[in-house]
């Protein structure tokens, strides 16, 4: 009778830290959620219920025609593509640069390797901000400014990008790579056919921060662009913004539309996104 006294008790403990736990995620999911409740719902709103100062959360009557309004409020099917250009030639070129630099780091001995890999982590502690005015006089001196390449180039690398494989890399046994070696396989085949499908999870984590931050860069593109042509989806959501005011509703649904493609790559690509973060040492 004792030991299943003990039981229940445990059993007891055991499903009330699970209740609160899971009480505790789904009171953070509906914070974490709340804000783009809140734009979705204001993206159905008439103008004057924008300003309303008691708070109303839903629309009285769904002001559906604000997206069509917003779309065609600004050029966003050139900043639509002007985005999906720049953030997946981004992401491709810097997978690239990343996978070759994070194989040496991981797998080839070389000298200086740990001071060379600690000089790069060293870059990250840099301000973005420090370097803006140097990157721009540098744009204007090889006459990139108003062009794809100033949008592109300067972001092909990532430190981060390039820790996080070489985390991932360095859980892949050595002996895989010497066996490989042995039986006649060089260094760039077994990076190709090896190690990089058994990195599937750390490359897609690498492409999915790749294409947000490059899908959400404002003050670079605000800089660097002087003709509506050039400029993103970021940017063009400041068509809303005046000095007169702004036209909250339509930003809203602007918003949306804009954040729908990144949600979309998200919830595709979840699963090998979390298990790239679990392999890599970016949990917590």
């Amino acid at each position: 009778m004792l030991a299943e006294h003990q039981t229940w008790q445990y059993r007891l403990r055991k499903n009330t830290r699970r209740t609160l736990l899971y009480i505790v995620l789904f009171a953070g999911a509906v914070i974490m959620m709340l804000p783009f409740f809140w734009m979705i719902t204001s993206s159905l709103k008439a103008p004057h219920e924008m300003t309303l100062r008691t708070i109303q959360w839903f629309p009285k009557v769904p002001q559906w025609e604000n997206y069509k309004i917003a779309w065609n409020a600004a050029p966003f099917g050139t900043y639509f593509k002007n985005s999906f250009t720049i953030a997946l030639t981004v992401t491709f070129i810097e997978v690239i640069f990343s996978s070759l630099a994070a194989f040496a780091f991981a797998k080839l001995n070389f000298f200086g390797k740990n001071f060379l890999f600690v000089l790069f982590l060293g870059t990250m502690m840099i301000p973005g901000e420090v370097m803006l005015i140097p990157n721009y006089i540098t744009m204007v001196d090889f006459g990139w400014v108003d062009t794809y390449y100033s949008l592109i180039v300067p972001w092909t690398v990532s430190v981060f990008s390039i820790f996080l494989l070489r985390q991932f890399f360095m859980s892949i046994p050595h002996d895989l790579f010497e066996a490989a070696v042995l039986d006649g396989c060089g260094k760039f085949r077994f990076l190709t056919t090896i190690l990089l499908p058994l990195s599937k999870p750390a490359i897609v984590t690498v492409m999915l921060f790749k294409f947000i931050g490059s899908w959400n860069s404002f003050l670079w593109v605000l800089i660097m662009t002087n003709t509506p042509k050039m400029r993103t989806i970021p940017v063009g959501l400041t068509y809303f913004v005046s000095d007169v005011g702004s036209y909250y509703n339509y930003l809203m649904a602007a918003s949306t539309f804009a954040m729908a493609p990144i949600l979309i790559l998200f919830l595709v690509l979840q699963k090998q996104f979390i298990q790239g973060i679990a392999h890599t040492g970016l949990k917590g």
